[in-house]
């Protein structure tokens, strides 16, 4: 990565996957909702984000130093801190020990841009069902929900709503429920919870940022292909990825200081996204073309089994990138393993 040093160099690539990923995931939404409609699009993202949940939300709750707080200020906490983290902006109120807002104010982070416009209320509303009405059942306190107050998509100031914990069990219909027009209380930063003191210095911001992108492709394929079945879920990914690799490919490779169209910078580009995703990669030169290998691909470690078209999905993005970078350039898959984490090759050749 010419004129860049080292730190340089390992934050433009951080930068350029966490930026890669968060708009393939916008451009999946997209893709899902004008292709199969709002409510299928709605039906897959709970499931994306109820998937997530499971995985994260109590690890992570630990993490942050929550436990032992009251649940609904502890719920609001935790969505405060974590998606700041991720570079989200959001805010955070108590009026009591009882009930805890948060709001996003637009921007919205996953919908950036134009991209907010192509977003049906109820695909919105899919993201809470699937994590905001969650807590309480992980958190094992039935009497707690989320009540949201506000939708951007809906033309309301920013998503807002508060975590309440009620006087009563909630039947699983009821642990989100809508009331518009709520006012929050003003947003006092000062007021806010507080990162850990000396635990997030800005490298390790940096790589949180990329992994809070990439996790949602992490989470978000496989489940195309749970709601969808093989055959829609590797052509909604696919197109998706290869969409937005296209789209991207000239402001990534400025972002990565590549400036030649050649084979030989394609594979530069290839190899500074995977060391930008934490994995480790090796490029050769083989007569005019040149060869990609990566030994493991870090985005699918730990998914369990899944269909080989899944990878065959995500590669979309490497093929939209080459036809962007060069649409001379051909990539070819050099095998294909049988783990979606196994070593891959990629050949780089110009017709």
């Amino acid at each position: 990565m010419s004129g860049l040093d080292a730190t340089e160099a390992d934050e433009a690539r951080l930068a350029a996957v966490a930026h890669l990923y968060h708009t393939l995931f916008t451009g999946l939404i997209l893709v899902v909702v004008s292709r199969k409609g709002a409510g299928d699009a709605a039906r897959w993202l709970e499931a994306v984000f109820r998937h997530q949940h499971h995985e994260k939300f109590l690890s992570s709750f630990e993490k942050l130093g929550l436990s032992g707080q009251p649940h609904a200020v502890a719920a609001a906490a935790y969505h405060y801190l974590s998606n700041r983290i991720g570079g989200v902006d959001v805010e955070f109120m108590v009026e009591c020990e009882r009930k805890a807002w948060v709001r996003f104010p637009p921007p919205r982070w996953v919908y950036p841009g134009a991209a907010i416009c192509g977003i049906p209320s109820e695909v919105s509303r899919a993201m809470l069902r699937g994590w905001y009405a969650q807590n309480g059942v992980s958190l094992g306190n039935p009497r707690l929900g989320f009540v949201c107050t506000g939708q951007t998509v809906d033309c309301q100031d920013g998503l807002a709503g508060y975590f309440l914990e009620h006087d009563h069990d909630l039947q699983p219909e009821a642990r989100l429920i809508f009331r518009p027009g709520e006012v929050p209380p003003p947003f006092d930063e000062a007021a806010a919870p507080k990162l850990p003191d000396g635990q997030w210095p800005a490298g390790r911001l940096a790589k949180a940022r990329r992994n809070y992108a990439m996790e949602y492709l992490k989470t978000g394929l496989p489940r195309l292909f749970e709601v969808f079945g093989v055959s829609d879920g590797l052509h909604l990914g696919r197109t998706a990825a290869w969409l937005i690799g296209a789209q991207l490919a000239r402001e990534t490779a400025a972002a990565l200081g590549i400036e030649r169209r050649d084979a030989q910078a394609f594979g530069a580009l290839l190899g500074a996204l995977a060391e930008g995703e934490g994995d480790s990669v090796h490029i050769a030169a083989e007569g005019r073309d040149v060869v990609v290998s990566r030994p493991a691909l870090r985005l699918f470690r730990g998914i369990g089994e899944q269909p080989p078209e899944l990878v065959d999905a995500w590669s979309g993005l490497l093929h939209g990138l080459a036809a962007g970078h060069n649409r001379a350039l051909r990539l070819d898959m050099i095998g294909r393993p049988e783990a979606a984490c196994a070593d891959y090759r990629w050949r780089i050749r110009t017709d």
